[in-house]
């Protein structure tokens, strides 16, 4: 089914960003409009970094790591990033008892 809709011309990325977050790329695209797309070569968008601990913190997330059975940096690039989100405003702030639900 072709869509009737027509995609705005933006002024800037902001301008477009606000229109995607409020409308559906379905409302504008036929699902015959797609091809697969494979990109054999992406490489991840991570990097190295050194970072010093005390020696008792460095403990504590091994410990901790091994509770849950995950690497410790593993788990240290999680709570990094849900202290990120939650400096950010993108998760509400947990009480110390759903927390510890959680872990």
């Amino acid at each position: 089914m072709k869509k009737d809709k027509i995609i705005p011309d933006f002024k800037n990325e902001d301008e477009e960003r606000e229109f995607w977050a409020t409308h559906s790329p379905l409302d504008y695209f036929d699902n015959k409009d797609f091809k697969r797309a494979s990109f054999p070569k992406l490489k991840p968008s991570v990097k190295s970094i050194s970072i010093r601990l005390p020696e008792d913190m460095l403990a504590e997330l091994k410990t901790l790591a091994n509770k849950k059975d995950v690497p410790y940096q593993s788990l240290a690039k999680i709570y990094l990033a849900r202290q990120i989100s939650l400096e950010r405003g993108l998760l509400p702030v947990a009480s110390k008892k759903r927390r510890q639900k959680e872990q």
